[in-house]
């Protein structure tokens, strides 16, 4: 063990930090950005903003970013939910936003729970804040094997008394999403715990699907966190955020570094917001590709999950790892989620799209599962 080793935290030796592969290949669907660049007329007004903030560079910002909070909220109740300023809190992407709740209610001596397969960054962000993690389990008897039934999630949350539940609707990596009815019955039989929606994908969910959102007028302990980063093709501009009850946004102030949101971030944050519409324009465009995958992965005899996220989950394969590496040798890069048989790939643009199911379609017979090859001539 080197002298840095000894010094670490005992509980984060050994770790391997968060990170998919950053390679140079033609075709990149491992990390579920948005394919499309922002809009030239977006970048103009992004360059404005930044503009206009400039000269103030020698000042803080504004701690409370009280214009982003504005914005977000109206965006927000575009849902058809109302909430205000005073609900919605926002950090440096996302896993801030959750790095502030397990601060703020996690810590030594407490317990998150998740249910995994799910978002990695849940366990390690938790692991940062001294916090336990559970490994909750889906899969319902009869059913999918990664969904979550009310009966099954309240009994581990039951069990477990944690302090802190993760549920993901749309999950990542399965893009399954949940009914409301699982997010109130695990509120209701967790009474210590802040409950923790992440709807990091919502704007991806077929027509139907509810959000959490719904759920938090008289439910104090509810969290429903967004990102700008997917949907919102926001990835580089690193902006997450969460609607909840007033006084739980007021305890995140205990934990949150000052001035945590540059003045340039938040002013192109703004700017984006101000083009909500066009930013989204492309969303029905990824839903679409999405929805193709699934159905040509089943005419390639695998096991495509139907999703409500940007990406779609598949298995039926042999060895994941060297299927993997396979498509990566003809330029397309997918992310393996350490699910075996299982690799994940995000809807590209509509060339991007082809030229994964190409790349799967050349692959010989053996990178499928025996029982996959039955039938095949």
């Amino acid at each position: 063990m080197s002298e840095i080793e000894q010094l670490l935290r005992e509980d984060l030796r050994g770790r391997t930090a968060y990170g998919a592969p950053q390679l140079e290949v033609p075709v990149a669907l491992n990390t579920n950005e948005n394919s499309y660049a922002v809009p030239p007329a977006v970048v103009d007004e992004i360059v404005a903003a930044v503009a206009g903030v400039a000269s103030g560079l020698n000042r803080y910002p504004d701690r409370e970013f009280t214009d982003l909070r504005g914005d977000l909220a109206a965006y927000l109740s575009r849902s058809g939910t109302p909430v205000s300023p005073e609900q919605v809190w926002a950090g440096n992407g996302s896993n801030e936003v959750l790095l502030h709740l397990l601060q703020a209610f996690g810590g030594q001596g407490r317990t998150a729970l998740g249910f995994t397969p799910a978002y990695s960054m849940h366990p390690i962000i938790s692991a940062t804040t001294g916090t336990t993690w559970v490994d909750g389990l889906r899969g319902v008897e009869g059913g999918g094997a990664f969904d979550l039934s009310v009966e099954s999630a309240v009994a581990q949350a039951q069990q477990h008394d944690p302090h802190v539940v993760f549920l993901c609707s749309p999950n990542n990596p399965t893009g399954t999403a949940l009914t409301l009815d699982v997010v109130t019955a695990v509120h209701d039989a967790a009474p210590r715990a802040i409950i923790v929606v992440d709807e990091a994908y919502a704007e991806f969910a077929r027509p139907g699907t509810p959000s959490a959102l719904s759920l938090l007028e008289g439910r104090p302990r509810l969290v429903v966190t967004r990102t700008m980063s997917k949907a919102f093709a926001f990835a580089g501009g690193r902006l997450g955020y969460l609607a909840a009850d007033p006084e739980l946004v007021d305890a995140l102030r205990l934990v949150r570094m000052p001035y945590h949101l540059s003045s340039p971030a938040q002013a192109i944050a703004r700017a984006t917001l101000r083009h909500a519409d066009a930013m989204l324009a492309t969303v029905d465009v990824i839903k679409h590709q999405r929805d193709r995958i699934v159905a040509e992965l089943t005419d390639l005899r695998l096991d495509p999950v139907p999703s409500d996220a940007n990406f779609v989950l598949f298995g039926g394969l042999r060895d994941s790892h060297v299927t993997w590496q396979a498509l990566l040798d003809r330029g397309v890069l997918v992310r393996d989620v350490g699910i075996e048989h299982y690799l994940r790939v995000t809807a590209g643009t509509p060339a991007e799209t082809t030229a994964f199911l190409d790349a799967v379609a050349a692959l010989p017979p053996d990178h499928l599962c025996p029982e996959h090859l039955e039938g095949q001539s």
